[in-house]
């Protein structure tokens, strides 16, 4: 451990932190983008409900390559992993990108298969990337999930800001959803490009980083060998008698953390299962017009980012396995709340459940990826990390699902 201990344990944290912001937002954005401009996509494909489809067809891809990598986190080497992660993004993106222009912003059900297979893309993308950073963070400090967290969240309030922005800009000009999108895609490949370069250059040579890193070498994982061995620092895995170091196995892990993992699954069944397509398709017209569904996915996004920071407020996080559960589960009356207010409420009370439901979606996600990993060496907290996640990916994957019968009654 002479290398690492040469490192001082915070310096380079306020960049990291930095860094891991912008990582999380990378990791959302593209996906982001594509939820965001569904106005432009129910524009094209009216009888397809991409608000819905191309959230279903993204969820197999991420839950499903998630389970595969969870199950080999010990042996997966996480820098190529999250490389990959970000890379496909970037080369996802751009792919949307060019079949905008190359189609000329004209529909049909080609063009919509297209965007289904970059969909698919994103979800395999989100699963190395999610799943390979929030187990990498959660050896390191809880500054870092947190940061990581409320980064991807920022990605959603940011797209929003954006698809305002461009809708404004656009609404009066000729074929203004089309250049509002083309934009749109424009930035999120760009900044996608940026996430590369920082996590392949400029977070492995952070000192808290290095210092992380090989700490964790040191308990027995195998995963960070690659970016150690790049900075020359070479540890035994080995304890003070000299005997190798033995983790818990991920089953193990899931069984002592099976309430974490239970509470991640029901706080993104709940959201997803009214987030966006509920909202994008479901709601009654109001005076916001066409602007109606978009300000209320910005709310959600807005008030989601918020909720992930209030936890750095020590007096304020909630870290009581017990109440975090009781608090999660009494988020289900969300479902008739919402019911009966797109049935008899005005436009103002939808945007104030809207923003709870973003609120409290932030701060127990926060809550509850911070509080599992204390107590465990490194390479158990990356293990957790990645089976927490592969949770709540599933809980998305059940919200999108039970979305769909929202539509009962009307016509499907």
């Amino acid at each position: 451990m002479e290398n690492s201990e040469l490192l001082r344990p915070t310096e380079g944290k306020f960049a990291a932190i930095v860094v891991c912001w912008l990582l999380g937002n990378g990791c959302l954005f593209s996906w982001n983008s594509m939820l965001t401009i569904e106005d432009y996509y129910i524009y094209l494909f009216p009888k397809y409900h991409p608000s819905r489809v191309l959230t279903l067809v993204y969820q197999p891809f991420a839950v499903g390559t998630l389970a595969i990598l969870a199950y080999k986190e010990d042996r997966i080497n996480t820098r190529i992993r999250n490389l990959f992660g970000y890379t496909l993004f970037f080369i996802s993106t751009l792919a949307v990108l060019l079949l905008d222009l190359v189609t000329s912003g004209k529909g049909g059900l080609g063009t919509f298969v297209g965007v289904c297979i970059v969909s698919g893309a994103f979800g395999i993308a989100d699963a190395h990337t999610q799943g390979g950073m929030v187990g990498e963070l959660s050896y390191m400090l809880p500054e870092f999930i947190q940061s990581f967290l409320a980064g991807a969240a920022a990605s959603g309030a940011l797209t929003s800001a954006l698809r305002l922005i461009t809708k404004a800009a656009f609404e009066n000009s000729k074929n203004g959803l089309h250049k509002g999108a083309i934009l749109f895609f424009s930035i999120s490949t760009f900044f996608e490009l940026l996430c590369i370069l920082l996590y392949a250059f400029v977070f492995p040579k952070l000192p808290i980083v290095k210092y992380y890193r090989s700490k964790v070498a040191s308990e027995g994982s195998n995963t960070v060998s690659s970016d150690l061995a790049e900075d020359g620092i070479k540890t035994p895995r080995v304890n003070e008698e000299g005997k190798l170091l033995e983790r818990k196995g991920t089953k193990q892990l899931l069984l002592e953390n099976i309430d974490y993992a239970i509470d991640l699954f029901l706080i993104y069944a709940l959201t997803l299962s009214i987030f966006p397509g509920f909202l994008s398709e479901d709601t009654r017209s109001h005076s916001l017009g066409t602007w109606y569904a978009l300000v209320l996915i910005a709310m959600y996004n807005v008030c989601d980012l918020i909720g992930r920071y209030i936890p750095l407020l020590k007096s304020l996080k909630l870290e009581s396995r017990k109440m975090l559960t009781i608090v999660i589960v009494s988020r289900l009356l969300f479902v008739p709340a919402f019911y009966f207010t797109a049935k008899y409420g005005t436009q103002g009370w939808m945007i104030m459940l809207t923003s709870l439901l973003g609120l409290t979606n932030g701060y127990l996600t926060v809550c509850v990826l911070t509080s599992a990993p204390k107590g465990y060496m490194g390479p158990e907290q990356n293990a957790l990390g990645n089976v927490l996640v592969l949770f709540l990916l599933g809980g998305i994957f059940a919200g999108v699902t039970l979305d769909w019968l929202w539509l009962i009654g009307k016509g499907w």
